[in-house]
C-alpha cells in the first residue's frame, strides 16, 4: 500500500466515521457499523451507476422488450453485472426530505436483484425506519450526497476495498469484536498469492488458460480480489473461477458488492459456515486461500464436525482428527484439502495464515499430531513462513503462512522448507490497530526469490519430512516394596480384609459394624507385631519369616498376597520387584516417565544408550507407544548471544547508580 493510498484512506474513513458521530445517544457504538456500511456501499453503488443513470432511464422508458431483455439491455447501458432503473440518486432523495424514507426504499427495491440481495443481508430496510423515526435519515443521506464523493474517478477499486476493511477495523474495535476475522492486510494476501502461483508461472502463462480461485472464510474479498488481479497480471487472457464462503453477514454484504462493482463472480459466494453448510460442496479449486479466525473455538458446530468424522471419517472432511475445541484453525485446512484437485486433474496449491498454535499444540495422538501426521506423512506441507509479529490488525502476536500443495516439484518431494522472514518488514508510518509493521513489495519478491531458490541459507532452512516426526514411547519402572510386621501396618490387617471380596474370612472390624474383633483376628496380629518392626527389602527373607504364622492361621493363597501386598508392604524404590498373580512386573504409574524419539532414531538403541544407563530397572510399554508431528520452527533459527562479561554489566548497574545518586541530588539543589 503507497503512502498515498494511506493518506487517502485515512481521508475517507476519517470523514465516514464522522458521520457516525450522528448515530450518537440513538443508537450504540456497536451498531454504528450496521448504519454506516451499507449506506457507504449504497453511496458507491450509486456513484459507480451516475455516468449512465440518463442511459438506463431511457431504456426503461422506451424499450417494449419483457423484463429478462430489459436486465441484459440496463447491464450493457451501465458495463456492469447491476443497474438501478429509479429516477432517484443519493443526490435526489436529499431534495424531498418529507418523504426520505419511502423514496430510499423505492431506490433500493429499483436496483438489481443481486444488489437488492446485498442490501437484505445488511438489513437496510430494518435501518431506514430506525434512522427515520430518530429523525436521523435525511442527515446521514445528505452527507454522503455533498460531502463525500466515492465515484470510481476518485476512488480506484482497490483504495475502496481499503476503505471498507478500514471501516470494519474502526467499528470491530469499538464494538469489542474479533476484526481480524474479516479480512487480511494487502501486503500479506500478496505475499501469499505469489508463493502459490510462483511455482506455476509458465503454466499460468498458457494463451487462454482456465483456473479456480476458492477462499472458505472470505471476508471482505480481499484475496479472492487480489489473487484474481495477480493472475490477470501475469496473463490478460486468463479466465480465473472464483469461490468464496463468509459467515459474517456484513463482511459477505462488503464481500459481494465489492466484486460486483468490480465485474468479478459475486453470485459464487456464498453466505453461511463452511463447516456446515457448505456452499460448494462437490467441488474441487487449483488454488486456495484462507486466513481463518485465530484460536476461535467451534463449539456451536461441534455436534456435525463431530458426526462427519465419526460416520465418514477420510471420506469426509475431517478424517484426520479433530482439533480442540478452542481453535477451529486445522478444520478449516481440512476442509480446503478435501476441495483439492487429483493429481491427474492439475492437483492443488493452497496458502492459508495461521498463529503459531497449529505448528506444535497437541501431543502425539491428539486430533493436533494427527492432522499434522496426515499433511506430513501424504507429502503436502510444502512451506512455512514465519511472518514479522505486529502485522494484523486485531493482533500482534505471530503468524505464519502455510504452503500445502498435491502437486510438490521434484526437487521438493518428501521436503519442507522453513522461511524465517520475521525481519522482512517496514514500521508503518501511523499503526492501525494492532497493524505497526508492513511488507514492502521489495520485500515481497526478496520472500518469493527464497522461496523459489529452495536452497538452505540465513532465511531458509530445508528438512525431510520425517525430521519433524518422533515416536512418544511409554517408560515404565516397577513397583517395589519392603516389608514389615510393625504395628502401624497391621492395624489395617481388619479393614483390609473386611474390603477385599476374594477374602472369604467373616472376621470385621469393630468400628465397621459394631461387633467385636474375632479372637482369631486378634491372635493373627499379636503373632504378627511379635516378628517386630524391622523392615525388609527382600521379599523371600520376609516370607520366611512369616511362614510359621502363615501355617499356624491356614492362610489360603489368595489371603497370603492381600497379607503380603495390601498390609505388611510399602512403596520402597530400593525394595524387591512386585509381581503380579502371573509373573508380570507392575508399573508403578508414579514413576512413569516419557521419552521423544526422532522418527530417524530406533528406539531400541535410543533406549539402550539414553534411558537405562540411569533408571536400569525401566522398560518400554510398546502398546503405548504414539506417533506424532509437531514444527518448533522458532528453534530451527535461533541463534545462541553469548552473555556478557559480568565486570562489564556491574560496571553499567554503578555507572546507572551513580547517575540516580545524581539525579535526587540535583532534586535538593
Amino acid at each position: 500500500m503507497s503512502q498515498q493510498n494511506s493518506l487517502n484512506i485515512n481521508e475517507y474513513t476519517s470523514f465516514i466515521w464522522k458521520i457516525a458521530d450522528l448515530l450518537r445517544g440513538d443508537y450504540k457504538q456497536s451498531e454504528y457499523g450496521d448504519v454506516v456500511l451499507p449506506f457507504t456501499v449504497l453511496c458507491r453503488l450509486d456513484s459507480v451507476l451516475l455516468a449512465t443513470k440518463e442511459k438506463v432511464l431511457e431504456i426503461d422508458k422506451t424499450s417494449n422488450f419483457g423484463d429478462k431483455v430489459k436486465e441484459k439491455l440496463f447491464e450493457q447501458a451501465t458495463g456492469m453485472k447491476f443497474y438501478n432503473k429509479s429516477n432517484f440518486t443519493f443526490k435526489k432523495l436529499k431534495d424531498d426530505a418529507s418523504n426520505i424514507a419511502e423514496n430510499l426504499r423505492d431506490y433500493i427495491t429499483s436496483f438489481s436483484a443481486n444488489v437488492q440481495e446485498i442490501m437484505e443481508a445488511f438489513n437496510i430496510y430494518a435501518q431506514i425506519e430506525r434512522l427515520d423515526k430518530a429523525g436521523l435519515l435525511y442527515l446521514i443521506i445528505s452527507k454522503y450526497a455533498d460531502e463525500i464523493d466515492l465515484s470510481p474517478e476518485r476512488v480506484p477499486n482497490d483504495l475502496m476495498g481499503y476503505i471498507f476493511e478500514e471501516l470494519i477495523r474502526r467499528f470491530s474495535e469499538i464494538s469489542n469484536e474479533t476484526a481480524g476475522e474479516h479480512f487480511t492486510p494487502r501486503e500479506v494476501i500478496r505475499l501469499m498469492v505469489s508463493l502459490i502461483f510462483n511455482e506455476d508461472g509458465s503454466e499460468l502463462s498458457e494463451d487462454g488458460k482456465m483456473t479456480s480461485l476458492y477462499d472458505p472464510a472470505a471476508g471482505t474479498g480481499g484475496m479472492l480480489a487480489i489473487g484474481s488481479d495477480y493472475l490477470k497480471s501475469l496473463n490478460q487472457t486468463i479466465y480465473v473461477d472464483c469461490y468464496g464462503q463468509e459467515l459474517n453477514p456484513m463482511t459477505y454484504a462488503v464481500c459481494k458488492s465489492d466484486m460486483l462493482i468490480k465485474g468479478q463472480q459475486y453470485d459464487r459466494i456464498y453466505r453461511g459456515n463452511s463447516f456446515t453448510e457448505d456452499g460448494t460442496t462437490g467441488k474441487t479449486f487449483s488454488y486456495m486461500l484462507c486466513n481463518p479466525p485465530f484460536g476461535v473455538e467451534w463449539k456451536k458446530y461441534d455436534k456435525a464436525i463431530k458426526e462427519e468424522n465419526e460416520k465418514l471419517g477420510f471420506a469426509g472432511r475431517f478424517g484426520a482428527g479433530i482439533p480442540r475445541i478452542s481453535d477451529g484453525s486445522f478444520l478449516f485446512l481440512q476442509h480446503m484439502i478435501s476441495k483439492m484437485k487429483p493429481i491427474d486433474e492439475g492437483g492443488s496449491r493452497i496458502a492459508i495464515v495461521f498463529n503459531g498454535s497449529p505448528l506444535f499444540t497437541g501431543d502425539a495422538g491428539s486430533g493436533e499430531s494427527e492432522i499434522r501426521r496426515w499433511i506430513i506423512e501424504n507429502d503436502w506441507l510444502e512451506t512455512i513462513v514465519a511472518l514479522p509479529d505486529q502485522m494484523f490488525y486485531n493482533t500482534g502476536i505471530s503468524t505464519y503462512i502455510w504452503i500445502v500443495a498435491n502437486r510438490k516439484s521434484k526437487l521438493r518431494q518428501g521436503k519442507i522448507q522453513l522461511i524465517d522472514a520475521t525481519n522482512f518488514f517496514e514500521k508503518m508510518r501511523k499503526s492501525l490497530g494492532s497493524k505497526r509493521n508492513q511488507i514492502t513489495d521489495t520485500q515481497i519478491n526478496k520472500i518469493v526469490g527464497i522461496h523459489k531458490d529452495f536452497l538452505p541459507n540465513e532465511y531458509s532452512k530445508i528438512f525431510d519430512n520425517e525430521d519433524f516426526g518422533y515416536w512418544k514411547v511409554t517408560v515404565e519402572r516397577p513397583v517395589r516394596y519392603n516389608f514389615s510386621c510393625c504395628e502401624d501396618r497391621v492395624y489395617n490387617l481388619p479393614i483390609v480384609f473386611q474390603r477385599k471380596k476374594s477374602c472369604t474370612w467373616s472376621w470385621s472390624q469393630n468400628d465397621l459394624d459394631g461387633q467385636p474383633m474375632p479372637q482369631e483376628m486378634i491372635d493373627l496380629k499379636k503373632d504378627l507385631v511379635a516378628l517386630g518392626d524391622e523392615v525388609y527389602t527382600n521379599e523371600k527373607q520376609f516370607k520366611a519369616l512369616i511362614e510359621p504364622i502363615v501355617k499356624k492361621h491356614k492362610l489360603t493363597v489368595i489371603q497370603q498376597r492381600i497379607l503380603l501386598y495390601n498390609v505388611l508392604s510399602a512403596e520402597d524404590e530400593n525394595g524387591t520387584i512386585y509381581l503380579d498373580a502371573k509373573g508380570n512386573q507392575v508399573a508403578n504409574t508414579s514413576l512413569r516417565d516419557y521419552e521423544t524419539i526422532p522418527l530417524k532414531k530406533d528406539i531400541q538403541e535410543y533406549f539402550t544408550q539414553e534411558v537405562l544407563p540411569h533408571v536400569p530397572d525401566a522398560w518400554i510399554d510398546e502398546s503405548k507407544t504414539k506417533k506424532g508431528y509437531e514444527i518448533p520452527f522458532t528453534r530451527q533459527f535461533y541463534k545462541y548471544v553469548p552473555l556478557r562479561e559480568s565486570s562489564v554489566i556491574l560496571s553499567e548497574i554503578k555507572a546507572l547508580e551513580d547517575k540516580i545518586q545524581a539525579d535526587i541530588a540535583g532534586l535538593f539543589e
